[in-house]
């Protein structure tokens, strides 16, 4: 970019904040580094811009339908690991809903838009079974379309008694950002989760 001063003398300023002058005025260089491990903080540790690069569990194109449901389900029966929730919130990262939206994932309307509302079912409803579970077993697997797949599921909780069969719904994504990656169209339960009501 050039720009001309009230003086007419004309200064450029390349990448990385360099800037010469035209007319003998002393000339400003900044030096750019070209390792990345310069911009980190002092007070951070050093493996911080690897530990940056390692993405969190959640949708992948390299999924199979089959996959991500297993992925889910392994994330729920580890909740609380490496931090409480962490289960839940890979739950929310596969959800294929509109957080701007009221959503059909549990069966009923909810606006699930904020990840709280979506833990609190979690935690409130016959969904708690999926948490920390003990067993779980595949009943069935269905391709209802090329890109729609159903999968219901028997667990068994981790308080006695406590069983419940649920039913994923995978949906592939076809064009916009999600292109080709499955994410759960919804998630239900045989039995009727909220007829106690639910405060989300």
């Amino acid at each position: 970019m050039a720009s001309s001063s009230a003086m007419g003398a004309i200064s450029l300023t390349s990448g990385c904040g360099s800037v010469r002058s035209c007319r003998s005025k002393p000339v400003k260089i900044i030096a750019c580094s070209g390792d990345p491990s310069d911009d980190i903080p002092d007070f951070l540790s050093s493996n911080w811009l690897e530990s940056r690069k390692k993405k969190p569990l959640g949708p992948r194109l390299n999924f199979s339908a089959e996959e991500a449901v297993k992925f889910q389900l392994d994330a729920l029966k580890y909740n609380d690991q490496p931090r409480q929730d962490y289960g839940i919130e890979v739950m929310y990262r596969f959800a294929g809903f509109d957080p701007f939206e009221r959503s059909t994932y549990f069966g009923p309307h909810f606006d699930l838009g904020q990840f709280e509302r979506f833990r609190r079912i979690f935690h409130h409803s016959s969904y708690r079974v999926l948490l920390s579970h003990k067993e779980r077993n595949i009943l069935s697997s269905l391709w209802v379309e090329e890109n729609r797949f159903k999968q219901r599921v028997w667990v068994r909780g981790s308080r006695p008694e406590e069983e419940e069969i649920f039913q994923f719904t995978m949906v592939q994504r076809v064009g916009g950002s999600w292109d080709g990656y499955w994410l759960t169209e919804s998630l239900l339960t045989d039995s009727d989760g909220f007829s106690g009501g639910v405060a989300y």
